[in-house]
């Protein structure tokens, strides 16, 4: 297995008043958006076990989670899906503001 095989890729992004002090105890989760996913990962036989999440979906993942790389410019994340805390879905009938 490649650490490609099972890894998630989304653009790198620092929040608006987001600190970058390591020391803070109780960190918010961090979001961003899936760009992209590779076919998953496989178990002690060999098995593919596909991922949970696709390209265009909304997810929060810890501070420190994944890997910073540099393609063509742009920065991006590559994770592990096990780095995902959750995925995040609009609730039915919820509008966002205009």
């Amino acid at each position: 297995m490649t650490a490609w095989s099972s890894s998630v890729s989304m653009p790198k992004r620092k929040l608006p008043g987001a600190s970058s002090s390591p020391d803070t105890a109780k960190e918010k989760p961090q979001q961003g958006e899936v760009i992209a996913v590779g076919p998953g990962g496989r178990d002690e036989t060999g098995k593919l076990i596909p991922i949970d999440v696709q390209a265009g979906d909304r997810v929060l993942f810890g501070k420190w989670s994944g890997t910073e790389v540099k393609i063509d410019g742009d920065e991006y994340l590559i994770m592990k899906e096990s780095d995902i805390m959750g995925v995040l879905v609009e609730a039915k009938g919820h509008k966002k503001a205009a």
